[in-house]
């Protein structure tokens, strides 16, 4: 589909209060109105910005206002378009400290030879470690350090409010167990501890309560079929306190599933 970008485009929206959708089918991008600047978690493809940035401007907002971009993680779906971000709108870059080495091009694993693409390196402004709190305006979000998918996965805890409601939003680093599996880690000659760090990364965000589950791709969260219910008049229709732990719990059982039929 990212040869084909437009056919992943979703029609931008609020999700609640000062929190945006903004990404596309193959890559998520959300943005965060600070008040005192636009925050953006994930930049996604650098194939798709445009429609990302499309987005920005459909729902009211400059681009150029964008002060921050926080990264989920090192690979070339959501981190990609970091370099044209920002020299387009002079923002700075955060990534997880372990994963600097995967942003700035030094170690070739940012998922791009993978998906057939070629990946444009840049050298992050911030790098994050566990426990930082990056505050913008009126908000503060907390940097949780989630290895396994890649060793500098960071997820993300952040309230989002309308004036009279308030809500925790979280977002996962990275759920998938692609880059766990046998044969990728013998490929990049990478340790079987990454399965045991995604496993306690997983434990530990089951203890984090947060009402609206971010994804950083669609299906994790259902962003597709939440945002018709949005558009049919569900106003909360992201809201839901009981997503987050069940899902996180189940990436533990996915990776044991997987590492059974490595063993058939």
């Amino acid at each position: 589909m990212i040869n084909e970008p437009w056919k992943g485009y979703i029609e931008p929206f609020r999700i609640f209060g000062n929190l945006y959708f903004v990404g596309t089918v193959p890559a998520s991008s959300h943005l965060i109105d600070t008040g005192d600047g636009l925050i953006l978690l994930d930049s996604g493809y650098q194939e798709s910005l445009y429609l990302v940035l499309e987005s920005i401007r459909k729902l009211g907002f400059d681009p150029k206002d964008i002060r921050y971009v926080l990264h989920t993680h090192g690979h070339i779906d959501h981190c990609g378009a970091g370099r044209a971000l920002k020299e387009l709108c002079g923002c700075k870059l955060f990534m997880g400290e372990r994963d600097k080495e995967y942003a700035n091009g030094t170690l070739d694993l940012s998922y791009a030879a993978e998906l057939g693409m070629t990946y444009i390196p840049f050298e992050p402004d911030v790098l994050i470690k566990d426990g930082d709190v990056i505050t913008l305006g009126n908000t503060s979000v907390r940097a949780v350090a989630t290895p396994g998918h890649t060793p500098g996965a960071m997820s993300y805890f952040f309230d989002v409010t309308d004036g009279r409601r308030t809500y925790r939003a979280g977002l996962h680093g990275g759920m998938g167990i692609n880059t766990l599996s046998r044969e990728f880690l013998d490929r990049y000659n990478l340790p079987y501890s990454y399965r045991d760090e995604f496993v306690n990364s997983m434990n530990r965000l089951q203890t984090e309560n947060v009402d609206i589950f971010l994804g950083n791709h669609a299906e994790h969260n259902d962003t597709v079929g939440k945002a018709e219910r949005l558009r049919n008049g569900d106003t909360d229709a992201f809201i839901d306190p009981t997503e987050w732990k069940p899902y996180a719990k189940w990436c533990v059982e996915n990776l044991e599933q997987m590492l059974v039929r490595e063993q058939i």
